[in-house]
């Protein structure tokens, strides 16, 4: 009987220092989730998706905000002396390619790059590097069929119509989006002479307003107006100049990406204005699947793949809810 009982206890014994093991396995998974702008809702809603699969799958996921280069260089020896093994990170300033990628050899962290791609001195893409991306350019095109759509629904002349874009050159990706949408726009029969670009300085609402009205106010020939940039701030920013300038909803067409709080807000104004709609990236593959393919790539020894582009979703005043929905963000 006694060893029988005994018998029963060593069994449990080594079924607990396996759960244990299995337990202390997936804690040493560990990686950090580094982002330009922690306060921004699409960084949240990344770190929001990374955790749902740290929680599905047992693996941690340290979340650091780093807005510079200094800082970003910080947080990556931080990650390197807490003994993380991997880095997923969208850098303030993709020319920091190369000292990102030496400082993660470094700190012999696995490297990880989404939203925005790094580049190398010469400011070619560092292919090497796994990233998780927006197709800039598609994006853009939706933006700009979007657009055309709705001009052609209203029956503007082109000749009166004319195209703000409001420009941001030192990001790679505001140039695709800005480009993919021109083409298309120019392509419907918009004469370019009527397309004029409104440089920022940053990317947000108060700078695109300051760049469209120097646009508008030199302008005044111009019945219809059409408006687009990097983001919703950049087309919000359009969209108040215009009104500032006497321009109603009905003369004009707005689009943005990204499907930010500032986009909500518009919708849910009492009355639509001129911003028609929003092309909606979903943070859940950028947040999710990033961390998941970083966590088997430490776990498994099982690299994602070297480039991976994802789309977005067209969404308008009454259709804003329920893409949201379908996008996992409500």
């Amino acid at each position: 009987m006694l060893k029988r009982v005994l018998g029963s206890l060593a069994v449990a014994a080594v079924a607990l220092t396996t759960l244990c093991g299995a337990a202390s396995a997936a804690d040493k998974v560990k990686f950090g989730f580094v982002v330009k702008q922690a306060e921004e809702p699409w960084f949240i809603d990344e770190w929001k998706f990374a955790d749902a699969a740290a929680a599905a799958d047992g693996f941690q996921v340290v979340k650091i905000g780093a807005e510079d280069g200094e800082k970003v260089m910080a947080a990556i020896d931080n990650l390197g002396a807490q003994g993380a093994q991997g880095m997923i990170i969208c850098t303030p300033d993709v020319k920091l390619g190369p000292a990102i990628l030496a400082a993660a050899q470094r700190n012999k962290l696995k490297l990880m790059t989404v939203d925005d791609r790094l580049v190398d001195a010469a400011g070619k893409p560092i292919e090497s590097v796994v990233h998780m991306g927006i197709s800039a350019l598609k994006i853009g095109e939706q933006v700009g069929q979007a657009i055309v759509d709705e001009v052609k629904a209203r029956g503007w002349n082109v000749a009166e119509t004319g195209v703000i874009r409001v420009t941001y050159d030192e990001l790679p990706t505001a140039v695709d989006r800005v480009a993919g949408a021109s083409n298309v726009i120019l392509k419907s029969g918009i004469p370019e002479k009527n397309v004029f670009n409104a440089p920022q300085r940053k990317t947000n609402t108060e700078e695109a307003f300051n760049a469209a009205n120097i646009v508008i106010t030199k302008q005044p020939a111009i019945k219809h107006w059409i408006a687009y940039g990097l983001n919703d701030e950049a087309a919000l920013g359009a969209v108040r100049a215009l009104e500032g300038n006497g321009f109603k909803a009905a003369d004009i067409v707005a689009v943005g990406i990204g499907g930010s709080d500032s986009a909500l807000n518009e919708f849910a104004k009492p009355e639509p204005t001129g911003f028609f709609g929003t092309v909606i990236i979903s943070p859940k593959r950028h947040g999710y699947e990033t961390a998941e393919n970083m966590f088997h790539w430490i776990k498994d020894g099982k690299e994602p793949e070297k480039l991976i582009l994802t789309a977005g979703v067209l969404a308008k005043r009454d259709t804003v809810k329920s893409v949201r929905q379908s996008l996992g963000l409500e």
